[in-house]
């Protein structure tokens, strides 16, 4: 390569670098401001609705066709992004991010708002129909407040109003209702109205001759229920009827509280990533650390691009996505310095080392692809945020990632500048062979010549102590009635209050508190220094969550945040996640098969279920809450467990390869399986460093909001690494000495078949 080439080289490297600063740069800001944030950080409120029809025995419309009435309401609202999902056949989940005037959105979205008007013999007269599309109008008579409407129809309200004049005076009144029900009747709501009652009929407004023009409705209104009457009038009817049977709400403080924290914990989570691939692979770290910066950019990019909703578990997904990102580039430096170490020239190892990585990459990440698909596609609310995170991390590695570190490793390796500077690859230059004076490779890692096999038994064992402790701790608990598990009102139903403070909050207050508003059976759980959760069993109603959040505002100042979960809800949870879990299990049995082999498998899946096992034995024996988030943790520690493994395993598959036995015995396995865990070991031990340090960060660092989630990511974290070492390998191990192959039938070539067919022929 002539001294041009080489530059041009090292001018495209630094080009790329400019490239990507610019862009960065330029756009983030942009991007920033495009990004819609979900209501748990910066405050509003998700319910789901069970739909169903007005009329008992009646038939459900098109669940489209609510959706669009919904969002009708929604609109009306001026809530910014709003997320109206429709959730099988009868369900419709409402996200609203950002609303002031929580009570007002709930009365807008669930109300039928069928607007009748009738006489006073509660005969129908007209319906909404009569009215122009959005014809109610906020408006003003003799200085107060009335609602307008604009007639569609006036030569039919004409003779409504003539009809109505002509019933004598007493009786010449329009009523007008809203939601009018049978065995309603005007003239038992007069009486209950005469007895200081509240009708349920809006006005009734006497009519003395034919009216062909606009009409208004009048009322004892405040300027607020005139403009939402006009509002829900405008928005049209909802043909259906709209059951709360799971609500979310979350304070706008709390919101970006938890915004701010988790944040913060991230960006020092990444930047101890940055730190230790520098410290660890030196000039790779860096091109890594450069990698990571377009990784993350993208990531946000793609969000802002999809109008995708920002959510907590997001970010902690984005973190963990750093660690699992990263670990296509360990992979790879991994490779290149045992190609070194070989005594390759560098160009040769860097080019040698991509090659081989490549297909190990691809496996290990297609799998935590196939969890993300199927969390997204069987998923809900939080679940299917922390799956979109997941499958953007994927592609990003697959696409951007590795492609840009290795263009840009590429062009600083070309140019010929590092031919003499293998140190700067992170490989000690004392232990590389010089091949051309006929030396062999001496260094084979930190661990060589160790039996893991030996070690896995007492990895086994500690495995057994945790899940027989979790055994005699949930044997302990179910007989004080507590249960087996400490289940969260995701699952058990209930309802959780958030009560924050702008200050120090004392737990005994708010306890206090509770029992005066007739509160007894309330669990509760400190949350920092200013909010505490308190969970009630029972799944409170509007009135008595007023109540409640009115109470607290007088006292602290904010409004507590509420999630409400009826039993209904509980059990579909349940039954989602196993659904869920089956499902990757099944969905990684069969790719790991079809692209290795059934023992490869099957060991895998008795690793993910170890792992998953002991993360729900900690939460056993701690009594950590179990709720939906966990779900996302499993989904997630199933990709990242069989991440590893699948990188142990390509090892496994290469080594068994390369060394052919025409009869293998137990001693030729044990030896291929620690051969090939002294060469991924390192890379495990890293890859999983570089994905706890931000777990770690979060749990330290982070909104106590999700603790629970990165507590249990820890776990699993900690324990798909070991089971990875210990688990998977053993079970493979252990299946290749005690189950024998079939014989398999040899096969004959042409002329064997030729020399039988003569020799039958001929003693034919």
């Amino acid at each position: 390569m002539n001294k041009n080439t080489k530059t041009k080289r090292l001018v495209v490297f630094f080009v790329t670098i400019a490239v990507i600063a610019a862009v960065i740069l330029g756009f983030s800001k942009g991007i920033s401001k495009n990004l819609t944030l979900g209501l748990d950080l910066q405050g509003g409120f998700e319910i789901l609705y069970e739909v169903s029809p007005l009329e008992e025995g009646g038939t459900l419309p098109d669940m489209s066709a609510v959706a669009n009435s919904v969002s009708k309401r929604v609109n009306v609202l001026g809530v910014s992004e709003p997320q109206i999902i429709i959730e099988g056949d009868n369900r419709i989940r409402v996200q609203l991010a950002g609303v002031e005037n929580q009570d007002q959105a709930r009365r807008m979205i669930s109300a039928t708002a069928n607007l009748t008007f009738r006489d006073v013999n509660d005969e129908l007269l007209a319906d909404a129909s009569i009215i122009q599309d959005g014809g109610a109008t906020l408006g003003y008579q003799d200085g107060k407040p009335v609602v307008s409407l604009k007639i569609a129809d006036t030569t039919k309200f004409g003779d409504l109003t003539e009809k109505v004049a002509g019933m004598g005076s007493g009786n010449n009144l329009i009523v007008t209702w809203l939601d009018y029900a049978d065995g309603d009747s005007y003239k038992e709501e007069v009486i209950k109205s005469q007895n200081g009652g509240e009708p349920k009929y809006i006005s009734a407004a006497s009519v003395n001759q034919r009216l062909d023009s606009d009409a208004i409705i009048s009322g004892n209104f405040t300027e607020a229920e005139a403009r939402e009457l006009a509002d829900l009038i405008s928005s049209g009817s909802l043909p259906v009827k709209m059951t709360e049977i799971s609500s979310n709400v979350v304070s706008a403080d709390y919101g970006l509280g938890a915004l701010a924290s988790t944040s913060f914990a991230g960006i020092v989570g990444i930047t101890l990533v940055f730190a230790f691939m520098i410290l660890i692979y030196r000039l790779p770290g860096i091109i890594a650390s450069i990698m990571l910066t377009v990784y993350i950019f993208a990531v946000f990019a793609i969000y802002s691009a999809m109008g995708a909703v920002f959510t907590l578990p997001g970010i902690a997904a984005l973190v963990l996505g750093v660690g699992m990102t990263v670990d296509a580039n360990i992979i790879t430096f991994e490779r290149i310095r045992d190609e070194l170490y070989k005594g390759r020239s560098l160009q040769k190892a860097v080019k040698e080392g991509q090659n081989l990585s490549f297909s190990t990459i691809f496996d290990a990440q297609f799998t935590t692809l196939l969890a993300g698909l199927i969390m997204y596609v069987f998923g809900n609310g939080a679940v299917k945020g922390f799956a979109t995170m997941l499958m953007i991390t994927v592609i990003c590695t697959l696409v951007i990632n590795v492609a840009v570190s290795r263009f840009l490793m590429n062009q600083l390796v070309n140019s010929g500048v590092l031919d003499n500077k293998k140190g700067w690859f992170g490989v000690k230059v004392s232990k590389i062979p010089d091949v051309s004076k006929n030396e062999k490779q001496t260094y084979f890692g930190p661990f060589d010549k160790i039996d893991f096999l030996k070690h896995a038994k007492k990895m086994i064992l500690v495995s057994l102590s945790i899940f027989a402790v979790a055994i005699v701790m949930a044997g302990v608990n179910t007989a004080s009635g507590n249960g087996p598990l400490n289940l969260g009102i995701d699952f058990s139903s209930g309802t959780k209050i958030t009560v924050t403070s702008p200050d120090k909050i004392n737990m005994a207050d708010v306890q206090t508190t509770f029992k005066d508003l007739g509160y007894d059976k309330v669990k509760y759980q400190a949350s920092g220094d200013n909010a505490i959760y308190a969970t009630i069993k029972d799944a409170l109603n509007t009135e008595q969550l007023d109540e409640i959040k009115s109470t607290f505002l007088d006292i602290y100042g904010e409004e507590p945040g509420d999630n409400v979960v009826t039993p209904v809800v509980g059990r579909d949870l349940v039954k989602n996640a196993i659904l869920l879990s089956l499902l990757a299990w099944v969905a990684m049995l069969v790719y790991i098969t079809l692209r290795f082999k059934w023992d490869y498998a099957v060991s895998c899946i008795v690793a993910l279920l170890h792992d998953v096992g002991i993360v729900l034995a900690v939460f056993i024996i701690f009594r950590l809450e179990f709720n939906t988030e966990l779900i996302s943790v499993i989904l997630a520690i199933i990709g990242y467990s069989i991440n590893n493994s699948i990188v142990v395993f390509d090892r496994v598959r290469e080594d068994l390869n390369n060394a052919k036995s025409s009869k293998p015995s137990p001693e030729f396995y044990r030896g291929i399986v620690n051969e090939a865990l002294d060469n991924t070991i390192v890379r495990s031990v890293y890859s999983s460093i570089t994905t706890i340090l931000p777990i770690i960060c979060l749990l330290i660092l982070g909104s106590n909001a999700i603790f629970t989630f990165t507590f249990a990511m820890f776990v699993g974290l900690i324990a798909g690494t070991l089971s990875s070492i210990f688990i998977a390998p053993q079970i493979w191990f252990y299946i290749r000495t005690h189950m024998k192959d079939k014989p398999k039938k040899k096969k004959k070539n042409k002329k064997e078949e030729l020399d039988e067919y003569t020799i039958k022929g001929i003693n034919a």
